[in-house]
């Protein structure tokens, strides 16, 4: 599905510099681009593959010159390398209805144009939308809703009672609505504490691979509208998430702890419960969060704290042992001049 640069362009409200006519059959990495590729620049640690990319032209931003390749100019390149991409691969559903080899108890209700895959169990009560998706493996359990055009991949649970929206993806084995962790210590040992809520997903939500978020204890776990939650991240009962928060691979939040929205948390980082995180914190990838967080803020490190505090901290860090060298000797030095008893400090480990 060839494309001519001057399309292109007016997709991402762009302009081209050179010959708009250029046809482009598909995206490639500035490295690996070949004569009928189109390619782009968002990172600067890959400029200097512009002297040498084969591409047919280059998506750049302001101020990055190219005078060898035809460019589509625009404010956000690694914006419009996402909307061209979308244009030349759309999601591919399925053609509609439902295999033999499903299982769907009566009184489920399932939309005319959804597809069922083989394998797929729908339970009792369950109610799914318009196109909605289940590949195999799949499990809907009692109750559940599914919204419009929502896409869920092999092995995906949705456990009985879960409420999800329009439009929402749900990557391999990613499980919404386990049991949250809640115990109550005896004289026999832990009780189990039943997790009688559920989970509610907003429209345009997307669930990485092996994800987990799991039911409420009393009140439902919230995810926000337009959240993104990567690979292998676990969210913990009664965790309520704002809308376009985007949490990467490998992140742990324990309970009843508040997110705000247009959060970005780094991966590999771990969030404490029962905390306030504000609107618009900034997270950095392995950071460990033991209290609330004022929004709009940058954040970094074990515990976390304001991310040019951490910066500062971090550049100090190699310098420790010369410094308490230093201060040794200052200190042998200040006791000799006032004729104290000399003390050798501390002994290396």
């Amino acid at each position: 599905m060839e494309r001519s640069l001057e399309e292109l362009a007016t997709l991402v409200d762009g302009e081209v510099e050179g010959d708009a006519t250029v046809r482009v059959a598909r995206l490639a990495t500035i490295e690996e681009a070949g004569p009928t590729d189109l390619t782009f620049l968002a990172n600067p640690r890959y400029r200097r593959f512009l002297a040498t990319t084969r591409a047919a032209a280059v998506i750049l931003g302001p101020g990055v010159a190219c005078d060898r390749l035809p460019v589509i100019r625009c404010d956000d390149p690694y914006l419009a390398f996402a909307r061209i991409l979308r244009l030349f691969h759309p999601m591919q559903r399925p053609p509609a209805g439902i295999d033999p080899r499903a299982w769907v108890e009566a009184g489920a209700q399932i939309g005319a144009s959804s597809t069922l895959m083989a394998g797929c169990f729908v339970a009792a009560g369950a109610q799914l939308g318009e196109r909605v998706v289940l590949h195999p493996g799949c499990y809907i359990g009692q109750g559940a809703r599914l919204g419009d055009d929502c896409y869920l991949y092999p092995n995906v649970v949705v456990r009985e009672g879960v409420q999800i929206g329009a439009r929402c993806i749900l990557q391999p084995g990613a499980i919404i609505g386990a049991d949250g962790f809640g115990y109550a210590q005896t004289d026999e040992g832990a009780l189990k504490i039943p997790q009688v809520g559920a989970v509610r997903l907003g429209d345009d939500v997307e669930i990485g691979a092996n994800a987990c978020i799991d039911r409420g204890a009393l009140g439902d776990t919230v995810i926000g509208a337009g959240v993104k939650i990567d690979n292998l991240v676990q969210i913990a009962h009664n965790v309520r998430i704002g809308d376009h928060t985007i949490i990467t691979a490998m992140v742990g939040v324990a309970g009843s702890t508040t997110i705000g929205g247009g959060c970005a948390i780094g991966g590999h980082s771990a969030i404490a419960g029962h905390l306030e995180i504000g609107d618009g914190v900034s997270i950095a990838a392995m950071s460990g969060v033991p209290g609330n967080l004022r929004g709009g803020q940058v954040y970094a490190g074990i515990p976390v704290q304001e991310h040019r505090a951490w910066r500062r901290m971090i550049a100090t860090l190699p310098r420790l042992p010369e410094m308490r060298k230093e201060i040794e000797s200052l200190h042998t030095r200040l006791a000799a001049l006032e004729g104290l008893p000399t003390d050798e400090g501390p002994t290396e480990a």
